[in-house]
C-alpha cells in the first residue's frame, strides 16, 4: 500500500493565478490529471493542467496570451506570467467516440468530465484555491491500494480511446501497479483493434515508455501478453523476454533530453529482427529519419559483428587488435560507441561472458576506433597526393585509396605517406609521359591483395 501525500499538492502560483482568474470570472476551475496523480504519490510533476466551466471562447477572451491547442476538444493553452504554457479544457461529455477520435459537448459538469477520463488514478480534481480534493472514482484509494482501473465499465473505456489499452499497460508498469482484473481484461479484448490507432499515437506510446520507465520491459512484456504488438507492431509479437531484459540495462533517457539514448533502447528492442524487418517497422511508426538510420545501422552491425564477438567473449577471450580494427572500420567510428552499448545490453544477460572481458573489450575497441586509421580520412595520403604523382582523377583513385586503407587497417605501421605512395605505384605504376597508369583488372573489389 502507498502512503498518499496531499502536502503534495501544492500547485505553482502562477497555476494558481490561472485558475483564480476563471473562478473570478464566475467559472469553476479545477486541477486535473497527471499532476494531481503524481503529487499524491510525492512525485515532482512541472505540467498542472486546468478543467475549467469556461468554454474556449470564454478563455480567450479572459487572458491576453493563449494557444487554440485543441478548440474542437475544449482545450486552449494558456501562457501564465512566467511564460508557460498550460492546457486548460473546457468540462465536457463524449456524445460520439470511434475509438481514436471523440465528438465533445460541453456544458458538462465536474463529474461529467472526470467520468470520461481514462483510469480512477487520472480522475481526481483538486481545488488550488480551496485546497478541496474531489474524487468521485476512489482514485486516491486506488493509488494506496497499487491498482490501476478504468473509470466505470472497462469495456466502454477501451472503445472510446483504443490508445487507453497502451497506457493503463504504461502507468501499472511505471508506478509498479497492478491492473485490475476487469480492465486486464478489456485491454486484452481491446487488442485486436490496435490497428486502428495512428502510427503516431502508437510510436509517442513506445517513446513514453522508454523515456519514463527505469524497466520498459514490465509493460512491453505486458503488450506482447496482450496482443497489442501483434496488432500495432507486428514484427515485436514474439520478442523474447532475454531481449526486454537487454533493454532494461540501457539507461533511461528522460523525457525529450536524451533522442539518442531511446533509440538505442529502440534498436535493442528491435535486434532479433532481420534489418529489412526492423527498418520497415520503424517506417511503419513514421519514426523520424534519424531514428530509423540509428536503429537500422546498430541491428545491421550487430547481425554482422555480434555473433564473432560474443563466440570469443564466450569463449573467454577477446579479438586481436588486428581484428577489432576490422570491426571498427566495418562499425564506423562514430557507430562504435553506440555498438558496444547495444551489445553490452545483451551480453549482460549471459552468463558464460566475463563482465571483465566485455569492460576489456570496451576498452580496447574504443582506443582502436578514435586512435588507429580505420577510415579513408586517417590514411596519410589522399586523392590529391595520387593525383600530383601522375594518377588519372576518377573511379580508380577512389579503388586505390580503398585498397589502401584495407592494407593499413591490417597493419597501421604501413599509414606513411611514402610506403603508401610506394605501394599504390608498385601496382598502378603510372607510365612515362602519361596521366595514368593501367586501369584495374576487371573483378577486381579494390586491388587490395595486388597492392601487398
Amino acid at each position: 500500500m502507498s502512503k498518499l501525500d496531499e502536502s503534495r499538492l501544492r500547485p505553482p502560483a502562477p497555476v494558481v493565478e490561472l485558475a483564480e482568474t476563471l473562478v473570478q470570472a464566475g467559472y469553476p476551475t479545477w486541477c486535473v490529471g497527471g499532476a494531481v496523480r503524481d503529487a499524491l504519490l510525492g512525485q515532482i510533476h512541472q505540467d498542472w493542467d486546468l478543467a475549467t466551466a469556461a468554454t474556449p471562447a470564454q478563455m480567450r477572451r479572459l487572458f491576453r496570451r493563449t494557444v487554440p491547442i485543441g478548440i474542437e476538444f475544449g482545450t486552449v493553452g494558456i501562457i501564465d506570467s512566467t511564460g508557460r504554457m498550460h492546457e486548460v479544457t473546457t468540462f465536457r461529455r463524449d456524445v460520439q467516440t470511434d475509438g481514436r477520435h471523440a465528438v465533445v459537448e460541453f456544458g458538462a459538469s465536474l463529474d461529467e468530465d472526470l467520468a470520461r477520463r481514462d483510469f480512477t488514478i487520472n480522475a481526481i480534481a483538486f481545488d488550488p484555491l480551496r485546497q478541496v480534493i474531489h474524487d468521485p472514482w476512489d482514485g486516491r484509494g486506488d493509488l494506496q491500494r497499487g491498482v490501476v482501473r478504468a473509470v466505470g465499465v472497462p469495456g466502454e473505456r477501451m472503445k472510446e480511446d483504443r490508445l487507453r489499452a497502451l497506457r493503463g499497460i504504461r502507468f501499472a508498469s511505471r508506478f509498479h501497479f497492478v491492473l485490475d482484473n476487469a480492465t486486464w481484461e478489456a485491454i486484452c479484448e481491446s487488442a485486436p483493434h490496435l490497428g486502428r490507432l495512428s502510427p503516431e499515437r502508437v510510436k509517442q506510446e513506445i517513446d513514453k515508455t522508454m523515456e519514463q520507465l527505469r524497466h520498459p520491459s514490465a509493460a512491453f512484456r505486458l503488450w506482447r501478453e496482450s496482443g497489442a504488438f501483434a496488432s500495432v507492431v507486428p514484427a515485436l509479437s514474439h520478442v523474447s523476454d532475454s531481449t526486454l531484459l537487454a533493454v532494461d540495462r540501457l539507461p533511461k533517457p528522460g523525457v525529450a533530453t536524451r533522442p539518442l539514448r531511446r533509440a538505442l533502447r529502440t534498436a535493442v528492442l528491435f535486434s532479433e529482427c532481420d534489418l529489412r524487418t526492423a527498418e520497415s517497422a520503424m517506417r511503419a511508426l513514421r519514426a523520424s529519419n534519424h531514428e530509423t538510420s540509428v536503429v537500422r545501422s546498430l541491428v545491421e552491425r550487430w547481425r554482422l559483428a555480434g555473433p564473432e564477438l560474443s563466440a570469443s567473449l564466450r569463449a573467454g577471450r577477446v579479438p586481436p587488435d588486428s581484428r577489432l580494427r576490422r570491426i571498427a572500420a566495418d562499425i564506423g567510428r562514430v557507430r562504435v560507441n553506440g555498438f558496444l552499448r547495444f551489445a553490452a545490453a545483451h551480453w549482460g544477460g549471459d552468463e558464460t561472458i566475463s563482465a571483465s572481458n566485455v569492460r576489456v573489450l570496451f576498452r580496447r575497441l574504443m582506443h582502436i576506433a578514435f586512435h588507429d586509421p580505420i577510415e579513408l580520412a586517417d590514411l596519410a595520403l589522399d586523392g590529391d597526393d595520387l593525383r600530383q604523382n601522375g594518377f588519372k582523377p576518377g573511379p580508380q583513385i577512389g579503388q586505390i585509396l580503398h585498397a589502401l586503407l584495407d592494407a593499413v587497417v591490417d597493419d597501421p605501421s604501413l599509414n606513411t605517406r611514402e610506403q603508401l605512395l610506394t605501394m599504390a605505384k608498385n601496382h598502378h605504376r603510372p607510365e612515362p609521359g602519361t596521366e595514368s597508369g593501367p586501369e584495374p583488372e576487371p573483378g577486381s573489389r579494390s586491388g587490395r591483395s595486388r597492392l601487398l
